[in-house]
């Protein structure tokens, strides 16, 4: 019964995430999913960045949830030490039986403001916002209703559903973002930064019904990490996320290890990074739990990052998942060729 019960409670969430939005646990390899104010910030011309993410499949099976995201930015130089930075992202989610999907597409820019320093040390200010639009949809006839169940086992999809209302299977909506950053970096291989951003500042309806109306809450997101050198080859990578919104909060924290793999600081086009980092969120009657550890590795060679991570379920459904929770892949690409850099940036 445990397992039919987190079936049932897996389908639910997945009906009920129209007020929660998508998350990686390797945030740091999706910086426009993050922050619209990280657009541009890189220490090269252009990026691509490509997430996949599938959870729940030890459970779920074909039904598991799987998201995915694209995205490309790139950074414009404005005088001798500030940025314009450009991007647009397209990511796509499922989740459950009932394919409840969303697809989005937005399109950001944000504005680095160099406060002081010199090319190797210094502080920037960067302001983003992001505008896009997203269509959700849903398979009302692969939905079942506690009024097809019997109460022993059985269950008729001919008996009378509950259905009664919902008369749209998709809509689409506009969504708007705007976030801010701030970032120091002492020298090449060392930086600290600081960031937040407010999603869905519009509140979308996201109701399935045409007369009804259920806004979509606002997000809320502060997150900060650096990059700190211990000596020539080792280094810890900090990172920490806080996300809120509605009724919900998730806070993951961790840090990487960093181990440069040749020619140590300054010289280093390679490096392998291997870190742990916990996911802490609330229940619904609001007590707290460790929802998962996660653990992290990160390949850099020249302009390529190829990331890998797996969530260890801690929470009460590891009864039924075996503590499996969900595996990520992460690749990002880097076009450098000739370029003017106010300030070395932070490493994302």
């Amino acid at each position: 019964m445990k397992l039919v019960h987190t079936l049932l409670f897996l389908l639910l969430c997945g009906l009920g995430l129209q007020a929660q939005d998508i998350h990686f646990s390797q945030f740091y390899m999706s910086p426009l999913n993050l922050n619209p104010a990280m657009t541009g910030v890189m220490n090269c011309n252009s990026r691509i960045a490509i997430n996949y993410r599938s959870q729940w499949a030890s459970v779920l099976g074909s039904n598991a949830f799987q998201t995915y995201s694209v995205s490309y930015d790139q950074r414009v130089a404005v005088g001798r030490n500030d940025f314009f930075g450009f991007g647009g992202t397209f990511w796509g989610d499922r989740a459950g039986e009932a394919d409840f999907a969303t697809t989005t597409a937005k399109a950001s820019a944000s504005y680095s403001k160099k406060m002081g320093g010199s090319r190797k040390f210094g502080n920037y200010l960067v302001a983003g916002a992001e505008f896009g639009a997203a269509q959700r949809s849903l398979n009302f006839l692969a939905l079942r209703w506690g009024s097809q169940h019997d109460g022993d086992g059985g269950f008729d999809p001919g008996a009378p559903s509950g259905e009664s209302g919902l008369d749209r299977d998709q809509f689409l909506f506009a969504d708007i973002a705007g976030g801010l950053l701030w970032f120091m970096v002492f020298d090449e291989n060392n930086s600290l930064y600081v960031g937040g951003a407010f999603h869905h500042l519009n509140r979308a309806n996201q109701s399935f019904s045409n007369d009804g109306e259920d806004l979509l809450y606002s997000r809320y997101t502060a997150h900060a990490g650096g990059e700190f050198m211990m000596n020539d080859r080792v280094g810890l990578v900090p990172g920490v996320i806080l996300m809120s919104q509605g009724p919900s909060f998730q806070v993951n924290a961790g840090t990487n290890v960093k181990f440069l793999l040749d020619g140590g600081r300054n010289t280093s086009t390679q490096a392998f990074q291997v870190g742990l980092y916990t996911r802490i969120s609330n229940r619904l009657d609001s007590s707290v739990l460790t929802d998962a550890l996660i653990l992290s590795t990160r390949f850099d060679y020249e302009n390529f990052a190829l990331g890998f991570s797996y969530d260890i379920n801690t929470s009460d459904l590891k009864v039924a998942t075996d503590g499996n929770g969900g595996f990520e892949l992460s690749l990002q690409y880097k076009i450098c060729g000739n370029q003017r850099r106010g300030v070395y940036c932070p490493q994302f």
